[in-house]
């Protein structure tokens, strides 16, 4: 008690003077080593674009829908689910693990169909997740840690780009398959077909349901036949990422009609989906991740290793964009004019790509840019080399990046003729 009551002692304390080894190592740094990471290659499109003050200026970089007028939309029968659920003065107590029940299961009768055979065997299990990404995520994360027999997941050539660093940073090896022919701005199916014929059993392959993204080339139903007995005959796993269901067509069934047909040829898919674009729900991060299996005991065990994978990563998901889509998806009344609104978004998508080549060949084009109109879904491929991109951007404040991708929700029928003009003056 005496030595702690020493003033001899505080004062020691007090004059203490740290060497100056010490104050260099609380001046460095934990992060020394962490080096800058390069640019989001569309979010830089988008700083670019800001800051050019040309009033022409147009992004055709971001993936988002906007109206004629280039402004952001939001859909009609989402303002009406939202005011449904205010009224009824709801909490904000967490969901479960596993999302809102309600949307989960509207989520995958939206999917598969309300007659799948799947469904009423209960032999698949649906989770919402955060999103597209997230579900592909919690997709990858369940596939390193029980798809363990092989650990490559084979993406087409180009794919999403997000999907090389989801899978990559899950622990999967990716590999990848012959998909966009450059030559045709089409699909290679014979390409396609030979590269998956060589793919080694129980492999992942990872599929677009439509609306590939980023070349807006989707294989025709025949063709996605052949794909599925050519994948079965591999024993392949097959990872749909269906993030554009009814915004590519305008129809959701038409959009699904991979999916269903891999499932009734007997392939035990798992399936990402995404309600950003085809419900405008963008910063709600609506999405669900599905595993379909050989029987409901099955699926349960499947349903429980989910919960567990998903607990430490984000705990429960977010609740007021799964109720926006539950309530659309199970009120008949909203459900069907979701239905005209989603059409109405594809189609100006659609008119948007047709009002740009007729006004190419306005120009006096002479190139083909029927892929143009070929090509479907909100992106497209225009097949502008990288020369060709940086002239627009730099003399024309046309943005996009520069593989020549463009996302043709960017072009408006008051925009439409100057790019037309843009592009041919780059290409002629």
């Amino acid at each position: 008690m005496a030595l702690l009551n020493s003033s001899k002692v505080f004062s020691a304390v007090g004059a203490y003077r740290p060497a100056l080894g010490v104050l260099s190592f609380r001046a460095s740094s934990w992060w020394s080593e962490v080096q800058m990471g390069p640019p989001d290659p569309i979010l830089g499109v988008t700083e670019a674009f800001k800051r050019d003050t040309n009033p022409k200026k147009m992004n055709l970089g971001v993936g988002a829908f906007r109206d004629d007028q280039g402004k952001p939309y939001v859909l009609n029968c989402v303002r009406k689910a939202e005011a449904q659920i205010a009224a009824k003065k709801l909490d904000k107590e967490y969901l479960a693990i596993g999302g809102l029940a309600d949307f989960n299961k509207a989520c995958a009768q939206l999917a598969l169909g309300t007659d799948s055979e799947v469904l009423k065997s209960g032999r698949s299990i649906t989770v919402q997740t955060i999103s597209g990404t997230g579900s592909l995520r919690v997709g990858a994360n369940f596939l390193s840690r029980f798809h363990t027999a092989v650990r490559d997941v084979y993406l087409p050539k180009p794919s999403w780009g997000n999907h090389t660093p989801i899978f990559r940073d899950a622990g999967m090896q990716l590999k990848a398959y012959t998909y966009y022919d450059p030559k045709t701005c089409g699909f290679d199916f014979k390409g396609a077909i030979n590269d998956i014929s060589k793919i080694p059993e129980k492999s992942v392959i990872v599929l677009h349901a439509c609306a590939h993204n980023p070349t807006g080339v989707d294989p025709k139903q025949e063709q996605w036949k052949e794909m599925a007995d050519v994948i079965k005959k591999r024993n392949l796993l097959v990872f749909f990422d269906m993030a554009y269901q009814g915004f590519a067509s305008g129809d959701t069934d038409r959009d699904a009609w991979a999916v269903r047909h891999f499932i009734e040829q007997g392939h035990n898919i798992v399936l990402s989906q995404s309600f950003a674009k085809n419900m405008g729900l963008y910063g709600e991060r609506v999405g669900g991740f599905t595993v379909v299996r050989k029987d409901a005991e099955e699926a349960k065990r499947v349903e429980s290793q989910l919960k567990i994978l998903i607990r430490p990563i984000y705990s429960n998901p977010p609740m007021n964009g799964a109720r926006i889509a539950a309530t659309i998806l199970n009120t008949p009344e909203l459900y069907n004019e979701w239905l005209v609104e989603v059409k109405g978004m594809a189609d100006r998508i659609i008119k948007m790509r047709e009002m740009l080549v007729l006004n190419l060949k306005k120009e006096g084009s002479t190139y083909n840019w029927q892929h143009v109109i070929d090509q479907i879904g909100m992106f497209c491929f225009t097949s502008l080399k990288p020369e060709q991109v940086e002239r627009l951007i730099n003399e024309y404040s046309v943005y996009m990046t520069k593989d020549g991708r463009i996302s043709v929700a960017g072009v408006t029928s008051g925009n439409v003729a100057y790019l037309a003009h843009a592009i041919h003056a780059v290409t002629k």
